[in-house]
């Protein structure tokens, strides 16, 4: 069957301009996935140009309705409708998709482009950060909104496949936000029965519909995707049931038009020149032209932007009327939008007096908790472990019971908390964490690497960071962790040596604006005095002479817990006449970030040196060179007292002198 343009209505002209011009996009590449965008384009449609609430001029629109491509293969599709809503991208963007530099990438990218709300594409992650947006969405609204004037109050969408469905992180994700009842996520699900192997009768037979409904999600199913009616019908319901996530299946044909329809042969390759000339017949496009979108089509979807001009004008005249009418709560709408803080904040940051050790988890504790009223947009909780994390405001709401509350019980889903947290950094509005002990956060991994992909300002609270956890014994004892996530780019990392460089870490993690994770202690260790010193200087250079000594004949560097243990070693060295250096590192990301002469001057050139860290060694011979040495750990941990562990391990003052020792010729 063929059609013409003439015979088509507008709407219809619209959505197959979409997908053919996905055709185009992909086939212009030779890579893509075609089959997706052929048979969702009825949903992006529905979306950019009638339902949502969203001004392409203004893609940062603080009260905007966001869109998540949960399937980010299908990134032809998005790029194809911020095109065409006029989000600023061209056809020549379009033309260099998956090309180097590019602003369409081969799956969506936050930053590349206006309107991309998160970088997706590893399945799963883009419906969990979804929960995260709709979790800031209510608690932003609990917040700010007043009487007559709801300035948060947007929802958030998903497009989501069968892959999305079958990853483990959405389920963990899916059941939070039923727990919560977050009536303000609506989801996509298209079920297209196709999977890259084949039927998805391969590998998923479940009955997703109702395992939904035992998430507490309201469920609908739509049996035709491009029933326009039913899929806007779906809309309006889901929008009426505010009590609970909404959860819609849209029964798709994958690769709709083409000769390979309703097969997994159009899922992720090009299609071929016969195949998509082929394709365009069949929708009454010209077959020898690429790139074509007929005026009418494009002058339809471009209504969008007249739309949300109107509809980002009246948010904003009601904004001014509650400026006037709340002008502080205003104010600090505006500011947390901006992702500033609070002026002098820093102030309400503790010192801790050298009197008595403190574990760095409890510091950090009391850190949040000093500056909370200073930074009211940090958010957040751990997953289900907050009495061992220490990351609770006291006294503080359950955001649960109390959407204005900061604490966020995210349940044992390590992964999908990590991945919510994201969702709520590119929200906006917050600051946001999440937390677990640091053996888990390979469980986070993969959300650990999209927040740094995304550079958001997620950070990722992590204790229990060593072998000193002790009886719980290997299982959850890190030791390629600190090296598995100071591999990952634009990743910061902080592992402080006692409570006060645990205050600067915090401070930092705060003012860099950019992702990090804090490696924090169960066991107490000793506040070092910090007379003559200003700690947070320190730490913002990422390593520092926390002990020198007159010509040093060693250079030893520590980082976390064992820093205490290697001043120890060092005035072992000392009292049998050998000088030391000790130089604590509490971040390997921001110490590269320094000058060359910097880097120099604290590690000093021709001075053996010696590492010390409680966990994998590789890695440290860029510091300490061939000829110097590591303590560390190439082996798993042990059941024991802490201090039992990191003794028969090596990590006493004792054995590190004697190694340090070795290297002074």
């Amino acid at each position: 069957m063929t059609t013409s343009l003439a015979s088509l209505s507008l709407d219809q002209l619209s959505i197959d301009t979409l997908r053919l011009l996905a055709v185009d996009t992909v086939e212009k590449a030779k890579s893509g996935h075609p089959g997706a965008p052929l048979g969702c384009a009825p949903i992006a449609y529905l979306l950019y140009h009638k339902i949502m609430r969203h001004n392409p001029a203004d893609a940062k629109w603080a009260n905007r309705d966001r869109f998540v491509l949960s399937n980010g293969h299908a990134s032809a599709l998005l790029y194809g409708s911020l095109f065409l809503s006029g989000y600023g991208l061209t056809l020549d963007d379009l033309q260099h998709f998956r090309q180097y530099d590019s602003r369409t990438p081969g799956h969506p990218e936050r930053g590349c482009a206006p309107g991309v709300e998160v970088t997706t594409g590893p399945l799963g992650q883009g419906l969990a950060m979804a929960v995260g947006m709709a979790m800031a969405e209510r608690h932003l609204a609990a917040v700010y909104n007043r009487p007559g004037h709801e300035v948060v109050d947007h929802y958030t969408y998903v497009l989501a496949g069968d892959g999305d469905m079958m990853e483990g992180m959405t389920h963990e994700a899916s059941s939070l936000a039923g727990t919560l009842g977050l009536g303000k996520l609506i989801v996509f699900y298209d079920d297209n029965l196709i999977s890259l192997d084949g039927p998805t009768e391969l590998s998923f037979t479940e009955n997703t519909y109702k395992r939904y409904e035992a998430y507490n999600w309201h469920v609908q199913r739509v049996m035709d995707g491009n029933d326009l009616d039913a899929i806007e019908k779906a809309v309006e319901v889901a929008k009426a049931e505010s009590g609970r996530p909404s959860f819609i299946g849209v029964r798709t044909v994958i690769g709709y038009g083409s000769p390979r329809a309703g097969t997994n042969k159009v899922h992720g390759e090009a299609m071929g020149a016969a195949d998509a000339a082929a394709t365009k017949k069949f929708f009454g496009f010209p077959e020898d032209q690429s790139f074509y979108v007929p005026d009418d089509a494009l002058a339809n979807w471009r209504k969008a932007g007249e739309r949300g001009a109107k509809l980002e004008a009246e948010w904003k005249a009601q904004f001014d009327s509650y400026a006037r009418e709340s002008p502080e709560l205003a104010a600090e709408f505006e500011r947390t939008q901006n992702g500033e803080l609070k002026a002098g904040w820093e102030k309400a940051i503790p010192s801790f007096p050298t009197d008595k050790p403190v574990a760095t988890r409890n510091a950090g504790q009391e850190v949040m908790n000093a500056i909370a009223a200073s930074v009211p947009e940090l958010f957040g909780g751990a997953a289900d472990l907050t009495a061992s994390t220490k990351t609770i405001f006291k006294p503080g709401a359950n955001f649960h019971v109390d959407p204005a509350g900061r604490n966020v019980f995210f349940g044992v889903r390590e992964l999908a908390m990590c991945a919510e947290v994201n969702g709520m950094a590119a929200h906006g509005g917050l600051i946001p964490f999440g937390s677990t002990f640091f053996v888990f956060s390979d469980y986070a991994k993969p959300a650990l690497r999209i927040a740094a992909l995304m550079e958001a300002h997620s950070i990722f609270v992590f204790t229990h960071d060593s072998i000193g956890v002790g009886e719980d014994g290997p299982t959850h004892e890190p030791i390629e962790h600190l090296m598995a996530l100071r591999a990952v780019p634009h990743m910061t990392d902080f592992r402080p040596a006692d409570a006060n460089e645990t205050a600067a870490a915090w401070r930092l993690a705060l003012e860099r604006k950019s992702p990090c994770f804090m490696a924090l202690t169960r066991q107490n260790v000793p506040v070092f005095d910090t007379a003559g010193r200003d700690v947070y200087a320190s730490v913002s250079k990422g390593a520092y002479v926390i002990q020198d000594a007159d010509k040093p004949q060693v250079v030893m560097i520590a980082t976390g817990s064992e820093v205490s243990t290697t001043l120890a070693a060092a005035k072992i060295l000392a009292d049998g006449g050998t000088r030391a250096r000790v130089v604590s590192l509490p971040s390997w990301r921001i110490f590269e970030e320094q000058s060359p002469e910097y880097k120099a001057s604290v590690l000093l050139k021709d001075v053996p040196r010696i590492a010390v860290e409680a966990g994998a060694t590789l890695g440290w011979w860029k510091y300490v060179g061939l000829d110097g040495d590591v303590v560390g750990l190439d082996r798993f941990g042990a059941s024991a007292p802490g201090n039992v562990v990191m003794a028969n391990l090596g990590f006493t003052p004792e054995k590190i002198a004697a190694r340090a020792k070795r290297l002074v010729k």
